[in-house]
């Protein structure tokens, strides 16, 4: 297995399609980078607070009992797509679902007073996205709607499964194919799966975003869908729930594999062809190459941000910054190192034990020298860290600029990327699980029903 450090920093870097200053869908961008188009100016302070009569109702209020076969004693929860109203935001516009009452809401930026609600027949438990002048959002009820992003007006809605059958659900009435797979828009193209129970069908459905009508869809086979989807130039990435996500071409909806590896849950990063899946049964994070077939590596943490100098890791306990200009260059040595050693064990085995008895000492010698030269390396790139701090703000982790923001129980955080140092703190009312950064302001989102506007300045 590749050490985990070497993939963190191998994964290239890779911009969405939001425009500047814009947070149009979840995670900012169709690969959920987590990483803003813009910086803010700290300190901030309060501007508003929007407050629900009652907090959001996830599907899955914690992890699965316990798994007899792989792993005994407690289990980290890995369905985390709907424990706070995840919010987008395009101009003065502030857009999020709510499975509590079943709207979309759309709020004032500047007041965080309504502006529209949009009733659906289900649970809306995944964040709109906006793209140009409408909005576009899954609901429970199996079907996915477009809004006009001016007044909340339905333009069309589309219903994903193959008919409109409702079934007890995680507390509610809900479609037999509630629409799960969150919403991606990309290029005139409206990605989503819907379904949970593989009986009676699971499908990953490209729509037309002008009308609706149906591009192509493609069964899952036997994996539920939840989680946000996530797009790459070629491939779609639905997520399964615990299990983990499954690939199709973007093109046409052929399905070309699930990804292998024992970690699962619905955390998603996608960072070129590379896919980052967890947290596992455990509070793992697991990589996966461009095939989908094999595990780089695994690493315990939550959350990651990948930039092109540094990567930033985040677990329970600490937050982490590594130089990945500097790692990239001493992996790329020890991978020669490596291969010098393969080969030559190799050519130490053909030799035996009655091979030229000088050419045996030569080329044990060099693997002596080579065997220094990895362990030499090796502890360069431990180097490589830059900075390794203690954060107990666990629950989320974004960028914007040069600060890193952590969303903790009761507080929100601005985490210097230079030197880990904390330059900023903000009071929330409840666990802050959603962050946006957009046009200047800092939304965040609790599972108490809460959403904070912080901006520069802000109230006195």
């Amino acid at each position: 297995m590749k050490s985990p450090l070497a993939v963190l920093l191998l994964l290239p870097w890779m911009v969405g399609v939001a425009s500047a200053d814009d947070w149009p869908t979840y995670m900012h961008d169709t690969s959920r980078s987590g990483v803003a188009a813009e910086a803010l100016s700290f300190p901030l302070k309060p501007t508003w607070t929007w407050q629900s009569k009652y907090p959001p109702r996830p599907a899955w209020t914690g992890p699965a009992k316990e798994d007899k076969y792989n792993k005994p004693g407690p289990l980290t929860a890995r369905l985390l797509f709907d424990r706070a109203f995840f919010t987008v935001s395009a101009g003065d516009d502030v857009l999020f679902g709510s499975s509590v009452d079943d709207k979309v809401y759309c709020l004032d930026a500047k007041t965080g007073k309504p502006r529209w609600a949009f009733f659906t027949e289900g649970p809306v438990r995944f964040a709109p996205t906006i793209a140009g002048d409408r909005v576009y959002a899954g609901s429970d009820d199996g079907r996915v709607y477009c809004l006009a992003l001016s007044d909340g007006r339905l333009i069309w809605k589309r219903m994903v499964g193959p008919r409109d059958r409702r079934v007890p659900g995680n507390g509610r009435m809900i479609s037999a194919w509630p629409v799960r797979g969150g919403v991606t828009v990309d290029n005139g193209t409206v990605f989503c799966a819907a379904g949970m129970f593989p009986n009676d069908g699971v499908f990953a459905v490209a729509l037309n975003a002008k009308d609706g009508t149906e591009q192509w869809r493609t069964s899952m086979g036997d994996l539920p869908a939840q989680g946000y989807t996530l797009a790459s130039q070629t491939k779609l990435y639905v997520p399964t729930g615990r299990n983990n996500p499954t690939v199709f071409d973007r093109k046409t909806g052929k399905k070309l594999y699930t990804v292998k590896g024992g970690q699962g849950g619905t955390y998603t990063l996608l960072t070129g062809d590379q896919l980052v899946v967890g947290p596992g049964k455990a509070g793992v994070l697991g990589v996966t190459g461009d095939d989908g077939r094999d595990q780089i590596a695994s690493f315990a943490g939550n959350h990651m941000i990948v930039t092109a100098a540094m990567s930033y890791l985040h677990s329970n306990t600490e937050l982490s910054a590594l130089d990945r200009q500097l790692y990239l260059k001493l992996l790329s040595d020890r991978r020669a190192a490596t291969n010098r050693q393969k080969h030559l064990g190799k050519v130490l085995k053909a030799l035996g034990s009655k091979g030229d008895p000088e050419k045996i000492k030569a080329t044990r010698d060099e693997l002596i020298e080579l065997g220094k030269k990895v362990n030499a390396l090796t502890k360069a790139m431990a180097d490589c860290i830059k900075w390794k701090v203690k954060c107990d703000a666990p629950h989320a982790l974004i960028l914007a600029g040069d600060a890193l923001i952590a969303g903790g129980e009761n507080k929100v955080a601005a985490i210097r990327t230079s030197d880990g140092k904390t330059i900023w703190q903000g009071q929330v009312v409840g666990h802050a699980y959603g962050l946006t950064v957009a046009n200047g302001r800092l939304l965040v989102s609790t599972d108490r029903g809460t959403i904070h506007c912080f901006e520069t300045g802000g109230l006195q």
